[in-house]
């Protein structure tokens, strides 16, 4: 027994010793409670909403002011035209848009009857389902204490529009979701094993000790993914229209151009992942934990980003995902083109450009 015991502290000091060991021991679990904890909920808090007030009468500003003390919206501003309220969709700011028509309190305190436009953008049927549904009861909530005021039956008759998605098919969230998971998970990983590879059959010596220019070989690595991508993202594409009724209503080009980004993204974040790791297995754990849980939470097509705290907010800007994402439903669901995700083209492109030069740089000419 004493020596077991021996044995038990010699295991004890050998774990102390190793700070990667502790890091994963207890490290990993705060980590992911503290990320599951905040961000993996399905209440919908601070969405964007725009108001459309016609009447600005008593009765519509009530109502008003009932939704912005509500925790679940956020008035972002108040439009006066229809034009307005389809430009603020467009630009992907604004989820929900309440329109209340001219005359509405005259309606209602007269005919005793008025009513209400929702409409809601529906390219992710469950955040738009559960906002109509979450405005229609503050609007009920009101009719109520109407009833109790008056003692008389006041309709409040709410008309529903979706616009992008009317029959909230769910593709349309979860497709373009998990296009970018599967171009991230597949370019990181197959990438992240390249250059190590290399290291443990012992032919990056061959490599290095050739005439043939470093960064040539990073470069040269990474060429038969990206177009092996654009071949994966062409079957993607086709299955979601052709299967699963994806729409495609921009255009066909631009979806390529963003999704080559995206690629050239994953593909530089492979080789530094590559350059820093010295087995193959190692490099593969490390593109897993780096890009699933990443890509499956601060991505929105699970779990909305803007229902996080602040500080996963701001996380959330550096997952390259999250800006695909955007781009992919602007494109595909919305119909926009380059002047409406220009913002998400550049912020993509920086990221591309910055983890290339990251690559080219920490790639060592010498081995240890």
């Amino acid at each position: 027994m004493k020596q077991f015991l021996l044995f038990v502290r010699k295991e004890f000091y050998h774990v102390f010793r190793d700070r990667k060991t502790l890091l994963l021991l207890f490290g990993m679990p705060i980590a992911q409670i503290l990320l599951f904890g905040f961000a993996l909920t399905n209440e919908i808090k601070n969405s964007k909403v725009v108001i459309s007030d016609q009447a600005r009468d008593e009765a519509s500003q009530q109502i008003i002011g009932r939704i912005e003390a509500s925790r679940s919206f956020d008035i972002e501003r108040v439009a006066m035209n229809q034009a307005a309220v389809e430009s603020a969709f467009k630009s992907g700011k604004i989820k929900l848009a309440i329109i209340f028509p001219a005359n509405f309190n005259e309606d209602l305190m007269h005919h005793h009857n008025a009513k209400i436009q929702i409409i809601a953008d529906a390219s992710d049927p469950n955040t738009a389902s559960t906002l109509t549904s979450y405005a229609s009861a503050i609007i009920m909530d009101y009719q109520k204490d109407l009833l109790k005021t008056y003692s008389l039956a006041m309709n409040i008759h709410t008309d529903v529009r979706m616009i992008y998605n009317p029959e909230l098919k769910g593709t349309t969230n979860f497709v373009p979701g998990v296009m970018a998971l599967v171009l991230l998970l597949v370019c990181v990983l197959m990438t992240s094993v390249s250059i190590v590879r290399e290291k443990e059959t012992g032919t990056m010596e061959i490599l290095l000790v050739s005439p043939f220019n470093p960064v040539l070989v990073v470069v040269a690595k990474a060429v038969p993914y990206f177009f092996l991508s654009l071949i994966n993202l062409t079957v993607i594409i086709i299955l979601s229209v052709t299967i699963m009724e994806m729409p495609l209503n921009g255009s066909v080009v631009l979806l390529y151009f963003e999704s080559s980004l995206l690629i050239l993204t994953a593909l530089s974040l492979g080789l530094l992942i590559s350059n820093n790791t010295d087995s193959q297995q190692t490099a593969m754990l490390i593109s897993l934990m780096a890009m699933l849980l990443p890509t499956m939470i601060f991505t929105g097509f699970m779990f909305p980003v803007e229902n996080m705290p602040k500080p996963l907010q701001i996380i959330s800007n550096v997952v390259p995902s999250k800006w695909y994402y955007i781009i992919v439903k602007s494109i595909m669901i919305k119909g926009l083109g380059l002047r409406a995700i220009w913002k998400e083209t550049v912020i993509l492109g920086g990221m591309a450009l910055v983890l290339l030069l990251i690559s080219f740089k920490t790639f060592k000419t010498r081995l240890q």
